[in-house]
């Protein structure tokens, strides 16, 4: 737990140190409608664009031709069948794949710093995204185990499903040993149990998940599973967007419906009892929709560090502290940033693909420095 001090005072981290008061500009109750209109409109030049862009040469008006084709069902001439095949089978699913991974962890990050009261939170502080690698890893000994008894084709039919669904029930049975590790009959759950546990079994779920790589005898398997922990929407296709679609919009609704709820437990548990708020209740619910969001979105993109960590920082610097206006605004600029991000990862190399967390921790970190330079008691320094 970050701790501030106040007039020789030691605490947790205030609603106010979560956030700087917002800024004169956003303050008319016009102005969000509209920025959130300006960032929707950028997302979606975004995705447009980066489903142009890739190693094959298809033109941004190609582009839109084909996705038009493709969604009204239109015709495409014969010789443009394989052009299409890119546009629509591979790059549309993966930037939306993109699109919704960047908004699911902006908007979790959000909500997690405060529901711990801890600002350097991120979705995978409560050793969700060590969970879902644990059960990723776990999956992959078992194909390797089906081949060497006559089942390969049966693993090879599953492919990428048989990961996606190791490595979401490895992230819910995290979250829930996380849960029950921190929860006491006398008080529930606090932040601060809740953080501590979730950062030792991460620790744990991680020496596992290294112990496991290293039983894995097949070394392209264990390369496939190295890439995935740090990041890749490779395995992005159409059957994987409605779940990860459900999950997502389930986690936002949620999000915003307990929007004053997070204002009240961002100012701690005693100040949400004078007020009504059963902190624990509200944690716990949370918890659930979090986890299953998180786990999600792992489990289609492996771990993916710094956007849910930065994110909602630079959208508070943005729009103020209030969750209501974070929430708006903090999945259209993590949908903006997964979606270039990507684009980033499978061009800067081509034909070879960068891992994900790699690109967001060499962005994440410099705009980390400079918020701690100008906003440093947000961070736990002096005032």
């Amino acid at each position: 737990m970050i701790l501030i001090f106040d007039e020789g005072t030691i605490g947790d981290v205030s609603a106010q140190a979560l956030a700087p008061p917002a800024p004169r500009w956003i303050d008319r109750p016009a102005r969000l409608p509209l920025l959130c209109l300006a960032l929707a409109v950028l997302l979606g030049v975004s995705i447009v664009t980066a489903i142009a862009s890739g190693g094959a040469d298809v033109s941004l008006s190609q582009t839109v031709h084909y996705l038009t084709q493709a969604i009204t069902g239109g015709t495409i001439a014969r010789d443009e069948v394989s052009s299409y095949q890119i546009i629509w089978q591979v790059r549309t699913p993966r930037v939306l794949l993109a699109a919704l991974v960047g908004a699911a962890l902006s908007a979790t990050g959000a909500v997690i710093q405060a529901m711990v009261r801890n600002v350097l939170a991120d979705p995978f502080l409560l050793g969700v995204s060590s969970g879902a690698s644990v059960g990723a890893v776990s999956v992959t000994l078992a194909a390797v185990g089906m081949s060497s008894l006559g089942m390969g084709a049966l693993a090879s039919t599953l492919g990428v499903f048989f990961v996606t669904g190791g490595a979401f029930l490895g992230a819910l049975g995290a979250s829930a040993l996380v849960w029950a590790a921190s929860w006491q009959r006398d008080s529930g759950v606090t932040p601060v149990r809740l953080v501590l546990t979730g950062v030792v079994l991460a620790a744990g779920f991680q020496a596992i998940m290294s112990v496991l790589i290293y039983l894995v005898p097949d070394t392209e398997s264990t390369s496939t599973v190295l890439f995935w922990s740090m990041g890749s929407f490779g395995a992005a296709a159409w059957a994987l967007l409605p779940v990860v679609t459900v999950f997502v919009a389930l986690g936002l609704v949620v999000y915003r419906r307990h929007a004053s709820t997070l204002d009240v437990l961002s100012l701690g548990d005693e100040t949400a009892a004078s007020l009504g708020v059963d902190a624990t209740a509200a944690r716990r619910t949370l918890f659930v929709v979090l986890s299953l969001t998180t786990g999600a979105v792992t489990a289609v993109s492996g771990c993916i560090g710094f956007v849910g960590l930065v994110v909602p920082h630079i959208v508070r610097m943005l729009v103020g502290a209030t969750h209501a206006r974070v929430l708006a605004v903090a999945p259209l600029v993590g949908a903006i940033l997964m979606v270039w991000v990507d684009l980033i990862a499978r061009t800067l190399v081509a034909p070879r693909e960068l891992p994900l967390s790699a690109i967001t921790a060499l962005i994440g970190v410099p705009v980390f420095i400079v918020l701690l330079r100008r906003r440093g008691h947000i961070l736990g320094g002096h005032r």
